[in-house]
């Protein structure tokens, strides 16, 4: 459901361009995020900081192809997200005890500290990539097929990088004892 939510903005950007233009999905897209992060502080008190940042550079980029009348801002916003979360993944080697994506999961994972360090930097590849990926798609091939590309290649990736993950780590998690059923 998180993954759903965090999408929905992308998915209704996705909707408003099919249904019109990308000036009307840009606006629908910074609406959508306002929306977001509304109502999660409304729901649960608290905003996560990813939202908070892809509502900026919504607000931001968005704002830059509204004014300018330009889609060329609107196209490098998942670029310039992606890279800001790799940036963060890669720093947070640097910062503190645990890297970013040990601190998100490990009230529910437990795993050696070299595994966290490998997924760490699988997120950080991904994230530079995704991004490199994203400007490939978006100078090289038509606006439309950018946005497909944008709500089915990017969330598809995402998906499956994280389904592949999930088979990763599960090679390091404690197995329940076999003989603890029988008795």
């Amino acid at each position: 459901m998180k993954f759903l939510n965090d999408f929905l903005p992308v998915i209704l950007f996705f909707i408003a361009y099919k249904l019109g233009d990308i000036y009307i999905a840009t606006g629908v897209l910074i609406i959508a995020s306002i929306a977001q992060v509304a109502i999660q502080r409304l729901l649960h008190k608290r905003v996560e900081k990813m939202h908070l940042v892809v509502l900026g550079l919504a607000v931001f980029f968005g704002g830059m192809t509204l004014l300018l009348h330009d889609p060329l801002f609107i196209k490098w916003k998942p670029t310039v997200v992606n890279w800001l979360f790799a940036i963060a993944f890669l720093g947070s080697r640097f910062i503190g005890a645990k890297t970013l994506v040990q601190r998100m999961m490990d009230h529910a994972v437990t795993l050696p500290n070299p595994v966290w360090d490998r997924l760490n930097t699988a997120w950080v590849i991904f994230f530079a990539a995704m991004g490199g990926l994203n400007l490939y798609v978006a100078f090289n091939f038509t606006e439309a097929t950018w946005v497909d590309f944008k709500l089915f290649g990017m969330m598809g990736l995402t998906l499956v990088f994280v389904l592949i993950q999930a088979f990763y780590m599960s090679r390091f998690m404690p197995q329940p004892d076999e003989n603890q059923g029988e008795s």
